[in-house]
């Protein structure tokens, strides 16, 4: 086996010292299973600010360097990462997030690990998402607060593998329904038995209300690991559709007259390893639970556009589907922007609060980090909450409004830097004028025959 070039530098801090060791030890790790597993490639994932998966592809020759000294790409080529006169940027693994892929065959192996962007001196680079939700997640624990979330991530099965146009649900069941062995109830298993072979932790799955809409609910973690493990998800349901030759698709809304999918995402913050939201107030809440969601509900508005980010994301988005229009909370009604789960006898540690708004196709680093900088936002500001199911302010009903509450939020240029915000605003207008361009088909058969 060969020794990874990794060193403890002599002059560093006995903390910094202890961190190189471990890093070490990982490469070393890596390395060995490669090499004992018959790995014949690594790919270094990473995301664009849409959230998009990219990767390189390594061979285990070239391993040991990638592992050492990252892949030096130019930022130019990534949407939202670097001008073209800009520098080169590193993509540097995240050796803690290594783990085999386990449809490929052994022997004949992939591997996957998750990458920060830096810039080539090793400084945090304003254009990665998950380097944002890192900067979001020490302002926390700075405050002494650890973050976690459990999202229910929510999708479609359509027949074949081209859907652009008119797609056709896999099957027609509805909320819960136990249907014969089917493709749909085949795919669904076997996804959650590979995510929990790749350390994926799965609460439940079960088929959702619409035709061929499916769900599959995450076990509580801390918001970066969570964020790494959505990525993977999307992947994992999208690869193994893909060999049963179906498609899988995470567009917030793409059937008309039924519900789209959301994202829901429980949250909780923690503090000296106890659970920070539970308290003596309403439904069991602390204080600082009832400032985080006065935090979630005043601020939601402007940050919609992150947790919602597509063109389509606002036809999920209305009235009478379940899906909130307004910042409202309440502990029972499903179209409140923020609900408080009912907590088992005996489970109080599970007390949680759950954001409805965001859907499965946004960027889990940047709807994660502007969540928390909202909750939190509201907890060091004193924000008192509102009466239950009082309407405070609506939610945008369009891309290009949330884009212009977006561009008008000091909370969202605070969390997400200038780089972000005004790649992301560029790139929204864009597809928003493009959209307001179309003739769409309800547009044909309304109008075509009158006018």
């Amino acid at each position: 086996m060969r020794r990874v070039s990794l060193f403890v530098d002599q002059k560093c801090d006995g903390r910094e010292g202890a961190r190189m060791v471990h890093m070490q030890s990982q490469a070393q790790y890596v390395l060995r299973t490669v090499e004992e597993r018959g790995v014949r490639f690594v790919q270094l994932w990473f995301t664009d600010v849409l959230g998009r998966h990219k990767a390189f592809h390594v061979t285990p020759a070239e391993l040991e360097d990638a592992l050492d000294q990252g892949m030096t790409f130019d930022g130019s080529s990534i949407d939202g990462f670097s001008r073209t006169q800009e520098s080169d940027v590193l993509a540097r693994p995240d050796l803690t997030t290594f783990q085999l892929l386990p449809w490929y065959d052994e022997g004949a192996g992939v591997a996957r690990v998750f990458c920060d962007i830096v810039n080539i001196d090793g400084t945090p680079f304003d254009g990665c998402p998950r380097q944002q939700l890192r900067r979001v997640l020490g302002e926390a624990r700075a405050q002494g607060y650890t973050f976690f979330v459990a999202p229910e991530i929510e999708y479609f099965y359509f027949e074949g593998l081209e859907t652009a146009t008119a797609p056709v649900p896999i099957d027609r069941g509805s909320y819960f329904d136990l249907l014969p062995d089917d493709t749909a109830s085949q795919l669904r298993r076997r996804t959650v038995l590979t995510l929990e072979e790749m350390g994926i932790g799965v609460e439940h799955a079960q088929h959702e209300d619409a035709p061929g809409q499916h769900e599959i609910d995450l076990r509580y973690t801390d918001a970066l690991t969570m964020a790494d493990t959505v990525m993977s998800v999307r992947h994992v349901v999208k690869e193994l559709a893909r060999q049963a030759d179906v498609s899988a698709s995470f567009m917030p809304k793409p059937l008309a007259n039924v519900q789209g999918s959301g994202m829901h995402t429980h949250l909780s913050l923690w503090r000296d390893e106890q659970n920070a939201f539970i308290g003596d107030g309403p439904y069991g809440l602390s204080d600082v639970a009832a400032k985080f969601i006065a935090g979630l509900v005043r601020h939601a508005p402007e940050i919609t556009a992150v947790t919602n980010q597509w063109v389509n994301s606002y036809k999920r988005l209305v009235p009478g589907v379940e899906a909130p229009v307004e910042a409202k909370w309440a502990r029972y009604d499903a179209a409140a922007l923020v609900r408080i789960p009912s907590v088992k006898p005996g489970r109080v540690d599970s007390t949680r609060v759950e954001y409805r708004s965001p859907d499965p196709a946004a960027n889990p680093y940047l709807a994660f980090a502007v969540i928390l900088a909202a909750g939190l936002r509201g907890v060091r500001g004193g924000y008192e909450l509102p009466a239950e199911g009082e309407r405070t302010a609506p939610l945008p009903q369009s891309l290009a409004e949330a884009l212009d509450l977006m561009e008008c939020s000091a909370l969202l240029h605070e969390t997400l830097g200038e780089h972000q915000v005004e790649w992301f605003l560029r790139n929204k207008r864009s597809e928003w004028d493009a959209y307001r361009g179309q003739v769409t088909p309800f547009e044909l058969e309304r109008y075509l025959p009158l006018l």
